[in-house]
């Protein structure tokens, strides 16, 4: 397998940090596996080699050469701080997902999954989903926190892939994006394909795949605003995609442009974006399921510091 390459930006919250150090707390790896790629020759920055010892700038690119593991879609029963359960029903689960995790194996991550957590914590899935992502159904980034349903049996397995594919699930997150998107209300269909110059960023594009984001602005903050989005669609990184087209970027979001100063006074070290609310049919009965996640820490610290006038 070839190796998986990945840009990373360094945050303003990681700035004058060593390269050993910010790249093992942004990528969910050790140090010491780090330092081996940085002595491998693995890590560049404007393409000359970066030393583990050297420090880095914020906003600074890295170019990151992940080595093939040797069992990619080996899962590793592993527990997770923070990683809360929701609701846990006969026919399914609903994980509180933490910034960080990675819903299953997959090439190049070699952080937590939230498939490992659940193994960690003696959860037992019997679906015919692939051994590596055994149950799920559906993703959130390793960026994104928020409600994730994962089916522990064959027939919910079945029943919710169907609901999601049919786009019948209500998704819902809550955001703080940059400014004040006009309207106040509003859609954004706008097609969403691989940035042509940019292997792990995304982007607003003709040709790419049909993307449909519903929002409401639910309090404006001056410098940015809170907004309920509801996906129609779900493709990966679309809301980040979506609002940075509209120059509206997620508060945070250094990948799509966001203002580092600001996250910096939001204490951000990732994107304001959280998956607030999952609402569907029970798999088995049919019956109105809605389960809602609140906001973690860092994002909960935000909001106050907006509401209050502080930045």
């Amino acid at each position: 397998m070839a190796d998986e390459h990945q840009e990373v930006v360094v945050p303003e919250s990681d700035g004058g940090s060593r390269a050993d150090a910010a790249l093992a707390r942004l990528l969910g790896v050790s140090r010491s596996a780090v330092a081996q790629w940085c002595a491998d020759g693995r890590v560049l920055r404007g393409g000359a080699r970066l030393a583990k010892s050297d420090r880095v700038d914020a906003g600074d690119r890295l170019d990151v050469d992940l080595p093939d593991p040797e069992d990619k879609h080996r899962v590793i029963p592993e527990a997770v701080d923070g990683m809360g359960i929701l609701l846990d029903d006969e026919d399914f689960v609903v994980v509180d997902k933490p910034v960080g995790v990675a819903a299953h194996p997959s090439p190049g991550w070699v952080g937590p999954t939230v498939v490992g957590a659940l193994a960690a914590a003696g959860y037992r899935i019997s679906t015919s989903g692939a051994p590596e992502r055994v149950g799920i159904v559906h993703r959130l980034d390793v960026g994104t926190s928020g409600a994730m349903v994962v089916a522990k049996t064959e027939p919910a397995y079945t029943a919710l892939k169907r609901a999601f594919k049919e786009r019948t699930v209500d998704k819902v997150y809550h955001a703080v994006v940059q400014g004040l998107p006009e309207p106040l209300k509003g859609t954004i269909d706008a097609p969403i394909g691989r940035h042509p110059h940019h292997e792990w960023r995304f982007a607003v594009m003709e040709g790419g795949r049909d993307s449909v984001t519903h929002y409401e602005v639910l309090e404006a903050f001056g410098r940015a605003s809170l907004v309920e989005v509801h996906l129609e669609t779900g493709r990966t990184h679309q809301i980040r995609v979506h609002f940075s087209a509209l120059r509206h970027p997620c508060a945070g979001d250094l990948t799509y442009g966001a203002d580092p100063r600001l996250a910096a006074e939001l204490g951000l070290t990732r994107q304001w974006l959280h998956a607030h609310r999952l609402g569907f049919a029970h798999p088995r009965t049919g019956e109105p399921v809605s389960v809602t996640s609140p906001y973690p820490v860092d994002l909960a610290y935000a909001l106050t510091a907006l509401s209050r006038g502080l930045v």
